[in-house]
């Protein structure tokens, strides 16, 4: 039998078992009575961790999840309290899911950074009343879509901004070294291997190995280790690689030094946190189905 939707989580009889109190006492004479229970019962496995995980509730609290519960279903048809009790539902959505999602994408993991729940909360309210003064939808998303990454970046800037400094200062003292030259764009490189096979385009399947690492010399990813080379094109990588990958000739092993502005940027990529400057061995081994 199909779970219903709204129900993805702990059995409500292992909690009621605790809230007696609360607790309507079954009556099975019937058929139909058994089945109503058993029915009842079977569509909320899983209930207990969705309402933890998912609706942020304290199960200290239950008897109080249950008295809303028991309220809720009294409703019936009366439009008022339906459209109240969803009012309560959608609001704990917003709270403990929406809130929570935008601040992790605007401030990461920062937690002493937050937006302003309460004028999330009266925008929210004006478009649900159609009350559009200040802004209307459309000119909310066009706002939204215009200065988010704006307002992103200058927030990730006040907590990793170090990152840009020290490797810019990294940077400088790698322009310095011995058989460092420079590419483009603030990107440097050193040949280790002189390749003299063919210059390939940004949209041409070629093999390559790599190893990918931070200014402290933290690995975050390598494919040597593996038994074949990885398959790409330039156009699918970040800035700084495709322009190596688009200068070495073939057979070419280099040392790519990539300032954040043509690496991941502001963007945090969990083990590349924001405004990281990248250094690359790349060894650019042949041309793929060619």
């Amino acid at each position: 039998m199909k779970k219903f939707a709204f129900i993805g989580a702990a059995a409500i009889a292992t909690i009621m078992a605790s809230c007696t109190q609360s607790t309507p006492t079954a009556s099975l004479k019937t058929d139909i009575d058994t089945l109503s229970y058993a029915i009842g019962m079977s569509q909320t496995s899983g209930l207990k961790d969705y309402l933890v995980m998912r609706m942020g509730v304290d199960t200290a609290y239950i008897d109080d999840f249950i008295k809303g519960f028991a309220e809720s279903v009294k409703t019936g048809e009366d439009p008022k309290k339906t459209a109240y009790y969803a009012g309560l539902q959608i609001g704990q959505q917003v709270s403990q899911g929406m809130l929570r999602n935008i601040n992790q994408m605007i401030f990461g993991d920062d937690s002493t950074q937050s937006v302003n729940a309460k004028n999330l909360y009266a925008g929210f309210i004006a478009a649900v009343a159609g009350k559009t003064t200040i802004m209307d939808v459309d000119s909310a998303s066009a706002y939204v879509q215009a200065n988010m990454e704006r307002v992103q970046k200058a927030a990730r800037e006040a907590q990793y901004g170090q990152n840009k400094i020290d490797g810019e200062k990294f940077m400088e003292e790698i322009a310095k070294e011995d058989g460092v030259k420079e590419l483009r764009d603030g990107i440097y490189y050193k040949v280790l291997t002189e390749g003299t096979g063919e210059l390939i385009s940004d949209t041409t399947n070629v093999q390559v190995r790599y190893e990918g690492k931070l200014i402290d010399d933290t690995v975050f990813d390598s494919n040597l280790e593996n038994a074949e080379p990885t398959v790409f094109s330039p156009d699918k990588v970040i800035p700084g690689f495709k322009a190596a990958l688009t200068t070495m000739p073939v057979g070419s092993k280099w040392i790519v030094y990539i300032p954040q502005d043509q690496a991941y940027g502001a963007q945090d990529m969990g083990n590349i946190k924001p405004f990281s400057t990248l250094i690359f061995t790349i060894e650019l081994v042949g041309v793929a189905n060619k």
